[in-house]
């Protein structure tokens, strides 16, 4: 009997147009996503992509973006049914291997056991579809409720949103 084929990786993801842009504070430095940069801040603006990252257990800041799911009885799953698995189905099945890129970049394999999902998913943004080291992780969304509602779903769950770079500061 013939080996099932082994599917090409398929991480979910949203494009996001508007701007990048980042906060630099004396220890660390923010992204954050919106339509456009507050006054004074430099920015990229364009198309990007939007991937999650699953976090690893203990080390929260450092993250996996699924693109292929095995489960210990050998199904393969990749992007939308690769997700939900892993956010739905992943208590129940600790073995499964998740297979992707972390947030720096490096391709890895990590048993689901050892990865975080009761935390929300790190958000990354990416140049392109083709790139696997992201850019920078999204500390959150700045736009209006109202204007917020053009933005992909997925990342209205998983970002925090404010309507101003003033009311993040102080919720920080």
């Amino acid at each position: 009997m013939p080996r099932p084929q082994i599917p090409q990786r398929q991480p979910i993801s949203d494009v996001f147009s508007g701007v990048l842009f980042t906060v630099e504070t004396l220890t660390q430095s923010w992204g954050f996503l919106g339509l456009e940069a507050p006054n004074g801040i430099a920015y990229r603006s364009g198309d990007f992509i939007i991937r999650y990252g699953v976090r690893f257990l203990g080390k929260p800041h450092i993250s996996i973006v699924p693109g292929l799911v095995a489960s210990d009885y050998g199904d393969m799953m990749v992007g939308e049914m690769a997700w939900e698995f892993i956010y739905k189905k992943g208590f129940a099945f600790p073995r499964a291997d998740v297979i992707g890129y972390r947030n720096d970049g490096t391709d890895d394999m990590m048993t689901l056991k050892f990865l975080d999902i009761a935390i929300p998913p790190q958000v990354l943004i990416y140049e392109n579809d083709q790139t696997n080291t992201p850019l920078m992780p999204i500390t959150a969304l700045i736009a209006s409720s109202d204007v917020a509602k053009t933005f992909p779903a997925r990342l209205l769950d998983y970002l925090p949103r404010f309507d101003t770079i003033e009311d993040w500061n102080i919720h920080k």
